[in-house]
Order: C-alpha cells, then sequence, then structure tokens
C-alpha cells in the first residue's frame, strides 16, 4: 500500500516538475490528436454513408481498426488532460477506463493482422477469395478480436478486486493500467506475454506480406505494377514497425531514467508518446484512406458535398 502511494506520488511529482513545460506538453498534445480525431471521424461517415464498403470485407476491417483509433485517441486525450490538470479520480472508476484501453491497444494489431490475411487470401487465393471473405465472417472476426483483446484485462481485474483492499480500491489516483497489477512478477509477466504476442502477430503479418509480395511480382506483366506492390509492402514494412515501437519505448524510458536527468527523461517519454502512441495510431489508418483510391474518391465526393450544403445555407 505504501509501496502504491509513493508511486502515485513521484507520478504526481513528474507530472508537475516544470509547469511551463507541463503546459507546452498539454498544448502539443492537443494539437496533434484533434486533427487526427477530425480526419478519422470523417474516414468513419464516408465509411457508413456508403453501401459498397459496408459490405465489403476489406472496408469493414479498415473501419473497425478506424473506429480503434479513434476510441484509443479520445480515451487517451482524456487521461491526458486529468493527469496535466493532476485531477484525481477513484480508483474504481479508472478500472474501466483502463479496462477498454488496454483493449483497444490489443485490438489495433489483431486487426492489422486480420487485414493481413484478408489480403492474403484475395491475393494468392483470388477463386476462393468472395466464399471465405463475407461481411458476416468479417464481424464474426472482428467480434473474436474484442473478446481476445478482452481477457487480459478482464483477468486482472478479477484479481483485483479478490485481493485488494476495500481502501485501496476507494482511493483517488491517475488512470494508467499499473493500478490493476499489485505485484512486481504480474507486471513483468504481462509484458513478457504482450511481447510474444506482438511477435507471433509480427512473424504471421511478415509471412503473409511476403507471399503477397511474391505473388504479385509473379502475376505482374510490368515494372509499374511491380512498384505499387514494392510501395504497398514497404507501406506495411513502416505500419508494423510504428505498432511494435510502443514495446521498445519503456525500456528506453528505463535505460533514460537511469543514467540522465529527470527533464531528458519527461522529455524522452513526451517524445515516445507523441510518436508511437499517438501520431503512429493516427497515420497508417489515414495513409491506408488516402491511398485507397475508391475510398478517397467517396471521402471527398461526401466532403464535396456537406461543403456545397453549408455554402448554399449560408447564401440563404
Amino acid at each position: 500500500m505504501a509501496s502504491q502511494n509513493a508511486s502515485e506520488d513521484g507520478q504526481m511529482y513528474l507530472i508537475q516538475v516544470d509547469p511551463v513545460r507541463r503546459n507546452i506538453s498539454l498544448a502539443l498534445t492537443q494539437i496533434f490528436v484533434w486533427p487526427f480525431m477530425y480526419l478519422i471521424f470523417l474516414m468513419l461517415l464516408t465509411f457508413s454513408r456508403k453501401e459498397a464498403f459496408r459490405t465489403d470485407t476489406r472496408y469493414i476491417l479498415f473501419g473497425h481498426s478506424l473506429l480503434v483509433d479513434l476510441m484509443f485517441l479520445l480515451l487517451t486525450d482524456l487521461v491526458v488532460l486529468l493527469s496535466y490538470n493532476v485531477v484525481l479520480i477513484p480508483l474504481h472508476f479508472c478500472v474501466p477506463v483502463c479496462m477498454l484501453m488496454d483493449t483497444i491497444t490489443v485490438c489495433a494489431p489483431l486487426t492489422i493482422m486480420a487485414m493481413c490475411l484478408e489480403r492474403f487470401v484475395a491475393i494468392c487465393m483470388p477463386l476462393r477469395h468472395n466464399a471465405i471473405s463475407t461481411s458476416r465472417r468479417a464481424l464474426m472476426v472482428i467480434l473474436m478480436i474484442w473478446i481476445l483483446s478482452f481477457i487480459s484485462p478482464f483477468v486482472d481485474m478479477l484479481i483485483l478486486v479478490s485481493t485488494a483492499s476495500r481502501e485501496y480500491m476507494s482511493q483517488k489516483t491517475h488512470c494508467h493500467y499499473e493500478i490493476m497489477i499489485l505485484e512486481g512478477i504480474r507486471r513483468f509477466a504481462r509484458g513478457l506475454m504482450f511481447i510474444l504476442g506482438m511477435l507471433i502477430i509480427l512473424i504471421i503479418e511478415v509471412v503473409c506480406y511476403v507471399m503477397i509480395f511474391l505473388a504479385a511480382r509473379a502475376a505482374s506483366s510490368d515494372k509499374k505494377s511491380a512498384s505499387k506492390g514494392h510501395r504497398t509492402i514497404s507501406l506495411h514494412i513502416l505500419q508494423l514497425f510504428l505498432c511494435s515501437a510502443e514495446i521498445v519505448c519503456p525500456y528506453i524510458e528505463n535505460v533514460v531514467a537511469m543514467q540522465y536527468d529527470i527533464q531528458t527523461y519527461l522529455t524522452v517519454r513526451f517524445v515516445n508518446f507523441l510518436a508511437f502512441s499517438i501520431t503512429s495510431r493516427a497515420v497508417s489508418p489515414l495513409v491506408y484512406g488516402f491511398r485507397d483510391e475508391k475510398f478517397y474518391a467517396a471521402m471527398v465526393y461526401f466532403l464535396g458535398c456537406k461543403i456545397n450544403v453549408i455554402s448554399s445555407d449560408t447564401d440563404r
């Protein structure tokens, strides 16, 4: 109990260490988060307005990735606002927020893997693609992704409720997942399981993308198609790197904390937060949406209709 309180005091110290830096960090976070949320929300509206997208497995999974990233950005921004303004809330209110954020965090790479497998079937098994990739199966896959992602936080919640004291559950704190895991060995095991899971996903995705690249190169008769396939594979590799980099960030921050001063540690932690927790999750779906000619055309048409409606209302 005392160690937990000491940890919370240390976190409050890190947040309040420099009011100027704190305000700058908070402002930069809002500058990064809200434009991305607006674009993702616009893409979700585009997806919901066109029936062809809602019945295509590829776009259903893409729409799910957009929803997951939007929820992640909203919850992350909420937690940042509460933390940087030193707002403590009861722990039993933090637990559902932490469970949802952890579920969404796991949903993202699983959804990317599902999109990868769908492309693998479409390119490497084109004759069976329509039979395998149906909208119903896509919804079933999304349901399975949420169930798998929810298992770990649900188990942690059950252990917390059954082992924590009433005083601990009633205290006020910042919302971070470590409040649900009191034992150090369980934190280590959780991190190890997450790393192993990500490695398995990475292996599956790399194998799929290599097979897709080989199939695309074998089917291409001109350099233009081969070049387009190469750019697509390069984009996928970049996305995998950005999604996997979050695993390495805490270890880098621990090394910086041991060897440098607190300001350097806070700077590195904030840069990692913007680069890998915010920007990486927002850029990937945006790049996918803008590169897809069919989806981009529908989004431009939808945005143009909205602008015309606003202009006609203004003229009246």
